[in-house]
């Protein structure tokens, strides 16, 4: 198990291991996702705002009350 020591303003340093097999670079997102007392980290991929605007409108045909009762178990 790594540890890392908590700063007076609440930063700490993720450990070189960590960055490593994560493939964290400086500049990237992290993510916490907390379960109970147990804390998740995962590094976010980078939002392509241009192609989520580019397939945004194609997405509507696929939100139809029809589609959520076909799919909404899967």
């Amino acid at each position: 198990m790594k540890s890392s020591r908590v700063s007076s303003k609440g930063q700490v340093t993720i450990p070189v291991e960590v960055r490593k097999t994560l493939g964290i670079e400086p500049g990237d997102l992290i993510a916490y996702e907390m379960d109970g007392e147990v804390v998740k980290l995962k590094k976010l991929e980078p939002f392509d705002a241009a192609f989520h605007s580019a397939i945004s409108e194609t997405l509507q045909e696929w939100n139809s009350d029809e589609d959520e009762e076909a799919f909404g178990d899967l």
